[in-house]
């Protein structure tokens, strides 16, 4: 079944839009600031790649005890979440740095965290970032006939546990990048023709999936069976221990950003136009927390910023704090939301009561 052709309003006569970016564009002259990463994103790097890549030459190289080497494994999976929100993320939006080489460099992370970056730039820089909780639209709220995420989704019975065992299969985001979902993401958006700028070739596209693939299996399973005097069978399991932590950590922050009971889940008319401009339709469907914890801000790389990151995603999140000030204002002069969690607590309370929300069977319609 083909899909529609959304159209966002074009007309918003209060001008949000115009009136906030000019605003923040201000900001940034005012302050003679780029509008990119600065040497806080820079050392937040280093320390993300030391999390993620030290534990990995520790196991290697000390022949440490199974107990220790599982603690590495989580340690590995702590930074592999933290480089996926705060180096990859901003390079493959362009606001890691204002030279596209470096932004490429960054955005390329992702192949030793299992990903492809075409594939995440066309489900999240196009599909998440331009339909955002539009369903059917934004891949980020599928999760097949396992989970419910939008009202608008088919009800099934085991739905009404899925507050319980959400979270175990939370997890298993990364791993499922590393053995399936990237071939089958690939397949489809080279069907339908997506890209995030020129599309590539197929050739090149398919060949670079498979080359990198090749090589991620060969840096993390194939070399430690070679080194490690140690069962084969207890590397797979550490493998599996370092993308399960970076999977929840990665799932749960996405979800408590539109899985939540404040973010809207809107549908557009039967002709696919939707009701808001598409900043406007930003603030309905996003939702902050969190953000006056100074740890939650630095290790989510800002994505507990969603509200500023949706309007602004080409700005480093490093500017995020600073910048809420001028979105939340401008949102209540214009009598818009700004749905916001005081505390990452209440935003995880609320999104597994959210959950049960929708795994509870809708009532019939006469």
């Amino acid at each position: 079944m083909e899909k529609k052709t959304i159209r966002f309003a074009r007309k918003d006569s209060a001008q949000f839009f115009k009136t906030l970016n000019g605003r923040v564009n201000d900001y940034f002259k005012t302050n003679n600031i780029k509008k990119t990463g600065d040497w806080r994103l820079h050392l937040k790097t280093i320390i993300m790649f030391t999390l993620f890549l030290a534990p990995y030459f520790l196991i290697l190289t000390l022949g440490l005890p199974t107990w220790a080497n599982v603690l590495l494994t989580i340690v590995m999976g702590v930074g592999m979440a933290g480089v996926g929100m705060n180096v990859m993320h901003d390079g493959n939006h362009g606001s890691y740095s204002n030279k596209k080489w470096v932004n490429k460099i960054m955005g390329s992370s992702i192949y030793i965290l299992a990903g492809n970056v075409y594939n995440w730039q066309v489900q999240h820089n196009v599909l998440h970032h331009t339909y955002t909780n539009i369903h059917e639209h934004d891949e980020d709220m599928e999760a097949g006939r396992i989970l419910r995420f939008s009202k608008h989704a088919e009800w099934k019975k085991h739905h009404r546990f899925q507050h319980f065992y959400s979270v175990f299969l939370y997890g298993l985001l990364t791993f499922n990048w590393a053995i399936t979902t990237d071939f089958q993401q690939m397949y489809r958006y080279m069907k339908r023709k997506l890209s995030y700028g020129k599309l590539p070739s197929a050739t090149i596209n398919w060949s670079t999936l498979i080359i990198t693939k090749i090589l991620y299996a060969t840096i993390w399973i194939v070399l430690p069976m070679l080194i490690l005097d140690i069962a084969w069978w207890k590397i797979l399991i550490g493998f599996f221990i370092m993308h399960y932590v970076a999977g929840v950590i990665l799932s749960v922050v996405f979800q408590l950003a539109h899985i939540v009971d404040p973010a809207d889940t809107p549908l557009p008319d039967e002709s696919g136009n939707m009701k808001n401009t598409w900043a406007i339709h930003q603030l309905f469907t996003t939702v902050n927390f969190g953000t006056k914890n100074r740890i939650i801000n630095w290790f989510t790389g800002g994505l507990n910023h969603q509200v500023e990151h949706h309007i602004f995603p080409n700005i480093s999140h490093v500017h995020y704090t600073n910048i809420s000030k001028i979105v939340k204002q401008t949102a209540k002069e214009f009598n818009l939301p700004y749905h916001e969690y005081k505390t990452t607590r209440k935003a995880i309370i609320s999104h597994f009561k959210h959950l049960k929300e929708l795994g509870k069977q809708p009532s019939l319609q006469y």
